[in-house]
């Protein structure tokens, strides 16, 4: 794909400043131009609502306006000409204007434009070092620069995310009890340094009381339990009211997971504001907030998006970044992988996440400077040591008995559960939020975070291994059982002699005791509660990660599996799948482990992600040597789910959203044409072109004022319709306003010219209007006989926005992104215009 890019990209080099393709927008409006020259494309504090996706909250004082500083009523005003004469026509290609070349919100960037006029800048910088000591020193700053800026994102991310970390661990404490010598203590800070506890009771510590010891005076009783029980529920409505209230208030853009939108972003996408400094602040409280109220969700997926945060907004420090959408791009697939490294400790995982799940273009340059990023924000996150326990991994595990050939059947069975469940998943979580969408359920979405949160305390509380959080929850299961383990789970009768304690440090399998036996009939209900309070929960207007949900789900299916596979090698050690490896007082089946392939089989069926998922998860426990397992149970998983449907949950709620996103994945196999697809069809009016000579401005005006489209194809004449180039709707507003603010006697009769010369004009008429600087004169074209899958296929690898079609070089219509997607949603019996974007 680069390859081809590459050798186009050369093609067009000459060219850079090059228009825009037509697109059509939903809910373009047209406005002052004032503001459009103050608005610059940089400006992502501009919050704009996205009609009918997840972020529609439809009360009007929620809903930012739908565009900032763009345009509204054009009114043409005639120039004064007394007696002026007519000054030097004004050439946008020889004095660039302020906001030419820049793109309109909900627009896709032009890849190959922006990749040009960055290879004319790097030539520049190039011939000007050759000139100068100054110059030279400008390239090298210029060369620098790339890798300052990923120092910069790794040193804000895992700051961030340290930050994140230890605030959510503080305020979900705080929802059993607080510290009596500072409330800002944790739990486990606050009985570190107490000497009155006791190995049985080790989490309790005089200096750590319950809410209810501290309103009852004992920790014991009903009156206790229902005061703990009812302040359990205060405190997560509570941070779940103020986390809905605050995005709602401050930054609609802040709610969600933030990857679906972050994918559709790094395809070309622009959503002015989804990567400002509000959404930062706003999702980095918030998130804290959402994970302390106890809500099914997690934080490795916000942290994704508060990674792309700090790198759009650090990207403004850097010229070459700022006014490069493409190289911006760059820039936050690296803040992707950054993301996941600190999230779960995962620089090399963060890395290929981004490369596998979330990237749409990943040049090898981006690759390294992805891992160098990952890996500062891993030590910053390893120096703040938000955990504890000296160690940069979530989940640490340290397991004595290697797996045997033979679990490798439990493995894949684990595999085909979590694909099940993610196929399942997807599919319910999807209705629910078209419920959410199509009802007055989407009305009111603080009343539905307040009762899922209601909900989730009241019947979670009861339960140890659904009041605990999902991370404290996930490290409980994938725990190995030790002698001294005090744990529920490792509830087994004691050996009754020594030859049973197995070898080392291990211990032998044992039959269940009572304990287990009540942490197993606990976690079955934890399952089926998890299983539904998370479909509802994702989408919700708060920030919601999947992983840690989805982990938590699969690791619990996986250790009731494992303590099954326990159990049943302990009481048949004869039999003959038993036999030659698991022999009385062996340690041979190892219960953490299966709850481990479960959480990566399930993790897998929901994400649909491979190579990236195995290694996360290796470097998550530090189990290096289960890969194999690992690697069975996500591709049988993948195998299941896409058996149920490709897409994965981040591409469904892309679609449910409307954006214009081409999945890469995703094979075009119809075998229609392009003149099949292009517009205007047979029924529809004629297509909206300018002429290179003979139209005045105000025809030019009138022309753009009647339609909606962002730009259109310039022809020698209406009768030839021999393509000229292609000019956009937003560089030719621009450039008119211009003209008449400082080339005197351009009025509504002026003759607009894209010609290369000026012909004749009359003596006593208007002087002509010069665009020809703004027009792109080698647009992407193919012939109407061309193959849909061929021009698919060069959409998803040049990120195009539209191309012309044309026959023995006469213009016949154009194809956009919209009408691909369009096109494509028919032939897979869906709805086309849920594809609400270009």
């Amino acid at each position: 794909m680069f390859k081809f890019l590459s050798s186009l990209l050369r093609k067009y080099t000459g060219n850079s400043r090059r228009g825009f393709r037509r697109m059509e927008t939903a809910g373009y409006r047209t406005g002052s131009f004032e503001a459009l020259h103050h608005s610059s494309d940089d400006d992502d504090d501009d919050m704009v609502d996205i009609a009918g996706g997840t972020l529609d909250f439809s009360n009007s004082d929620d809903v930012p306006p739908l565009s900032s500083g763009v345009y509204e009523e054009y009114v043409a005003q005639p120039a004064d000409m007394n007696g002026s004469s007519p000054t030097k026509l004004v050439d946008p290609l020889e004095d660039p204007l302020p906001g030419l070349g820049t793109y309109e919100d909900f627009n896709t960037i032009d890849w190959v434009r922006e990749k040009s006029k960055d290879r004319d800048r790097h030539r520049e910088i190039t011939n000007k070092s050759r000139q100068s000591t100054v110059a030279l020193l400008h390239s090298v700053s210029d060369a620098f620069s790339g890798w300052l800026l990923m120092l910069l994102v790794g040193l804000m991310s895992g700051a961030l995310a340290g930050g994140i970390d230890i605030a959510a661990h503080w305020l979900t404490d705080m929802k059993d009890g607080v510290c009596l010598i500072g409330f800002w203590f944790n739990h486990e800070h606050c009985c570190w340094t107490s000497n009155e506890t006791t190995f049985q009771e080790r989490d309790r510590c005089p200096q750590w009381q319950s809410w209810g010891e501290l309103i009852t005076g004992t920790p014991h009783g009903a009156f206790a339990y229902i005061m703990n029980y009812m302040m359990y529920i205060f405190w997560a409505l509570l941070f779940s009211f103020l986390a809905v209230t605050l995005v709602r208030a401050f930054a609609p853009y802040a709610c969600g997971s933030g990857i679906p939108e972050i994918k559709t972003i790094l395809s070309g996408f622009i959503i002015r504001g989804y990567l400002g400094k509000w959404t930062l602040i706003i999702k980095t409280i918030t998130l804290v907030l959402a994970v302390s109220s106890g809500l099914s969700l997690g934080k490795e997926g916000p942290l994704v998006h508060v990674a792309c945060c700090c790198a759009n907004i650090l990207c403004h420090l850097f010229t070459k970044y700022r006014k490069n959408e493409a190289k911006r791009r760059e820039v936050l697939s690296a803040a992707a992988a950054v993301g996941v490294s600190v999230a779960f400790g995962a620089p090399i995982g963060g890395v290929l996440f981004s490369l596998e799940e979330v990237s749409y273009y990943f040049p090898l340059k981006t690759l390294w400077r992805s891992f160098f990023a990952a890996l500062v924000a891993a030590f910053t996150l390893r120096s703040i040591n938000p955990f504890g326990n000296s160690r940069l991994v979530l989940f640490y595990v340290e397991f004595h008995a290697p797996w045997h050939l033979v679990e490798l059947a439990p493995f894949i069975l684990l595999g085909i559960f979590g694909g099940l469940w993610g196929a399942l998943f997807i599919r319910a979580n999807i209705a629910w939020c078209r419920i959410r969408k199509s009802t007055r359920l989407g009305h009111y979405p603080v009343i539905e975070v307040l009762v899922v949160a209601a909900l989730t305390a009241l019947i979670a509380y009861p339960n140890s291994y659904t009041r605990m959080s999902g991370a404290e929850l996930i490290s409980e299961l994938f725990n190995d059982c030790s002698l001294l383990d005090s744990s529920q789970l490792c509830g087994y009768k004691q050996p009754t002699n020594t030859s049973e304690t197995g070898v080392g440090n291990s211990l032998a399998d044992r039959p269940a005791g009572e304990g287990l036996y009540t942490a197993l009939w606990q976690l079955a209900l934890a399952l089926i509660f998890k299983m539904l309070i998370t479909v509802i929960t994702f989408g919700m207007k708060v920030p919601s990660g999947l992983f840690i949900p989805s982990m938590a789900v699969g690791a619990i299916a996986g250790r009731l599996l494992g303590v099954g596979m326990e159990q049943l090698a302990y009481y048949n050690h004869d039999a003959i799948i038993f036999k030659g490896w698991c022999s009385p007082g062996q340690d041979c089946i190892t219960p953490g482990l299966y709850a481990m392939v479960g959480a990566a089989a399930c993790l897998g069926g929901v994400t649909r992600m491979t190579v990236s998922l195995v290694v996360i998860m290796f470097e998550l426990t530090g189990g290096l040597e289960y890969i194999v397992p690992l690697m069975a149970a996500t591709m049988t998983s993948k195998w299941v789910a896409d058996a149920f449907g490709r897409e994965g949950i981040y591409e469904a709620h892309i679609r449910l959203n409307g954006y214009p996103f081409l999945e890469p994945k995703e094979e075009f196999e119809h075998s229609s044409l392009a003149v099949d697809v292009m517009r205007p069809r047979r029924s529809d009016p004629a297509l909206a072109v300018l002429t290179q000579e003979g139209m005045t401005v105000g025809e030019v005006e009138t022309l753009v004022e009647g339609t909606r489209y962002s730009g259109f194809p310039v022809v020698v004449s209406k009768e030839s319709q021999r393509l000229v180039g292609f000019v956009l709707r937003r560089d030719l507003l621009i450039s008119i306003d211009n003209a008449r603010k400082r080339q005197e006697g351009v009025v509504s009769a002026s003759q607009l010219l894209f010609t290369e010369h000026t012909p004749p004009q009359p003596a006593d008429g208007p002087p002509p209007l010069r665009l020809r600087g703004i027009v792109d004169l080698s647009p992407f074209t193919v012939t109407d006989h061309t193959p849909m899958d061929i021009t698919v296929d060069i959409f998803r690898k040049l990120g195009l926005r539209q191309c012309l079609v044309t026959h023995n070089g006469r213009l016949l219509g154009i194809i956009t992104k919209k009408d691909i997607l369009k096109h494509m949603a028919q032939i897979a019996n869906r709805d086309p215009d849920s594809i609400l974007f270009n």
